[in-house]
């Protein structure tokens, strides 16, 4: 197909104004850009709650939720809580129990239901328990790492960081072996993306590491 020579003549000074501008003005990528997120001063409170079996420290920005429900799971005992971060839209689940106690368990059947079991919380188990619900976010992570916890008050556990885009990058769960158990994990209300995150994820890990280390089991 051929140009009639007025549409040529037409497109020559056109083509040109392209080139220069092509010349004059390189093409830059643009970083993406996240909103600025306003962190407050790290200030800490007291958790130490009658009855509870366990205390600790926790943000003064935050906000202390008995847990109803766990993703849809009956709590089966009363000392099931949330920390709930409203400025951050997140929340650290922690999730007791008492090693030796009965718990409802749900065992997969043949045909891909679930029944429920009651059964005995067994420490091995439920620390297995715990790298398995850890290893779930295998498919959208790329990496997970843990590291033993040892802190001032006697307190032993491991600790969780998982890489990527996983809907929870930081967990761990803390026991003496023999009486009590407790594990958290930390969640968005948001989707998740480690990059636009990274700042709060960094400055809720400060928070994580003080309650950690002010934990206490209080029938020790």
């Amino acid at each position: 197909m051929y140009l009639k020579n007025s549409h040529f003549a037409f497109l020559m000074p056109f083509a040109a104004c392209l080139l220069l501008m092509a010349c004059n003005s390189p093409y830059v990528s643009k970083k993406r850009g996240y909103f600025n997120i306003e962190l407050p001063q790290h200030r800490y409170q007291k958790f130490d709650r009658e009855g509870f079996p366990y205390s600790f420290e926790y943000p003064v920005y935050a906000q202390i939720v008995k847990d109803s429900t766990f993703f849809d799971t009956n709590p089966e005992n009363p000392y099931w809580i949330n920390i709930d971060f409203p400025q951050f839209h997140s929340r650290i689940f922690l999730s007791y129990k008492a090693v030796g106690g009965k718990a409802l368990y749900k065992v997969k059947q043949p045909g891909g239901n679930y029944k429920d079991s009651l059964g005995t919380n067994v420490f091995d188990k439920m620390v297995d328990d715990a790298f398995t619900l850890t290893n779930k976010n295998n498919v959208v992570s790329n990496s997970i790492n843990d590291s033993l916890i040892h802190t001032p008050n006697g307190i032993s556990g491991v600790f969780f960081k998982v890489g990527g885009n996983a809907a929870t990058s930081k967990q761990f769960f803390l026991s003496d072996t023999s009486t009590n158990f407790i594990r958290g994990a930390l969640y968005f209300d948001v989707a998740p993306n480690a990059d636009s995150l990274k700042p709060v994820q960094d400055f809720l890990q400060a928070d994580m590491d003080h309650m950690i280390n002010t934990f206490r089991w209080k029938n020790k």
